[in-house]
């Protein structure tokens, strides 16, 4: 059976959990603002990988899969099912479905590369029951700019999947938006019977709420009731306001790690040296800065969301509709995501025209 590779109590040999652990990893990169070896070298690997993709398609297809990077479709992102720019994968022979699955492999793990499979397993899931309209082939992959010239960068999207890639600048890599959807949530018969594509994360979110004290629990809960969908959905970023809930600065032990196991489901699915820049970027944040937040009931099976939004990076999970069973999460950084910051000063240092 397919899975996303997640383990409830994934340590190192030292205990120690995921993000708390990359802290001495990261030590080996710049800060968020430099370039790194390491992020230079994923962008020569990401540029081979799209390079070698649109070199296996005819001329037709690359029209199809090529749009400019200046194009308003880049920021153009969405998980519902409508039509889109790009080049579906069910558009695509073998050999090409095969390079752009390297290509998505440029930028994510094996955990990563399941996770994106899963959405597509349920995506054919919910077909048997809806018919063709849910199609897990109508996933396009969408090339902006030039591979290799900066900026640049491409998108992998569908219902229920958005991977929105920025290379804005030498060194500078950005994998946000970062959306997954699953409905079912929880697949109840057939051959992929209790696959549960983003049940780690709801999982860690329980156990995190279990592990607190009724007051830091009632410092959490931030409403009665669940809001029927993620927050920070395309166009609603400022809906956010600042971060609310119960403050990490007021948890550690046990409940810290979970927090922190919370941001790995994410962060944790990219490739591991562009991995260990983004979660450097949430440790210079700070980590007691963040807040961790839940609203609907605690039982399982009713409708609930949660969210960790620190001061930049924000992961968002809302499990409400199909009576609890269709789940909703995306991974955004509110100053970096489309390659946003670094963009603007590069178009600030470029003459006037």
């Amino acid at each position: 059976m397919p899975h996303d590779g997640w383990h409830p109590h994934e340590h190192d040999e030292q205990g120690r959990h995921p993000l708390r652990r990359m802290v001495l990893a990261a030590a080996t990169f710049l800060p968020f603002g430099g370039a790194s070896a390491q992020t230079v070298d994923a962008a020569q690997r990401i540029a081979e990988a799209a390079n070698h993709f649109l070199g296996l398609l005819d001329e037709a297809q690359r029209r199809q899969a090529m749009i400019a990077f200046e194009s308003d479709n880049r920021r153009d992102w969405h998980y519902i099912p409508r039509s889109r720019q790009g080049l579906a994968l069910g558009e695509m022979k073998p050999a090409q479905r095969e390079a752009a699955h390297a290509l998505f492999g440029s930028v994510l793990n094996e955990r990563g590369l399941q996770a994106i499979e899963n959405v597509r397993i349920v995506e054919g899931v919910l077909r048997e029951s809806q018919g063709s309209f849910r199609d897990p082939d109508r996933y396009y992959v969408s090339i902006f700019g030039t591979p290799g010239r900066f900026p640049w960068g491409w998108r992998l999207e569908g219902h229920h999947l958005s991977l929105n890639v920025t290379l804005a600048a030498a060194g500078h890599i950005t994998a946000t938006p970062f959306f997954l959807g699953a409905h079912p949530a929880t697949v109840r018969e057939g051959p992929h019977k209790r696959l549960r594509p983003l049940g780690a994360a709801e999982d860690l979110a329980r156990q995190l709420m279990a592990a607190l004290s009724e007051e830091q629990r009632r410092g959490a809960i931030i409403a009665e009731r669940a809001f029927g969908d993620i927050v920070a959905s395309p166009g609603r970023e400022r809906d956010l306001a600042q971060p609310v809930g119960l403050a990490l600065s007021a948890i550690d032990g046990a409940a810290r790690n979970l927090v922190e196991a919370l941001v790995d489901r994410f962060v944790g699915a990219l490739a591991p040296d562009l991995a260990a820049v983004q979660k450097q970027r949430v440790i210079e944040q700070e980590l007691g800065r963040f807040r961790f937040a839940w609203a609907g009931p605690l039982a399982p099976g009713q409708p609930h969301y949660f969210r960790v939004h620190g001061p930049v990076t924000l992961i968002e999970h809302d499990n409400t509709q199909n009576n609890a069973n269709h789940i909703h999460s995306v991974w955004r950084d509110l100053t970096a995501d489309f390659g946003t910051d670094v963009l603007a000063e590069h178009y600030r240092r470029q003459p006037h025209r």
